[in-house]
């Protein structure tokens, strides 16, 4: 059996791309701010729901996950 030319694994080469980097300035889209702490959050200002911050969103996943 001859070797391989190339390794099996190519740990130089990034896992995942490289993202392009945000544009400077202020946000263009208005921001909704989160229903349970004021802070703003991912979502837009005019999406549907009740909207919150990733850290409410990830409490309030714990929450339901122990209640069961």
């Amino acid at each position: 059996m001859e070797p391989e030319s190339e390794p099996y694994c190519d740990a130089d080469r990034p896992s995942v791309p490289a993202s392009p980097a945000a544009p400077a300035g202020p946000r263009t889209a208005a921001v909704a701010d989160c229903v349970r702490c004021g802070e703003p959050s991912e979502h837009p200002a005019d999406a549907a729901g009740l909207p919150l911050c990733p850290l409410c969103e990830w409490q309030q996943a714990q929450r339901g996950a122990c209640s069961g």
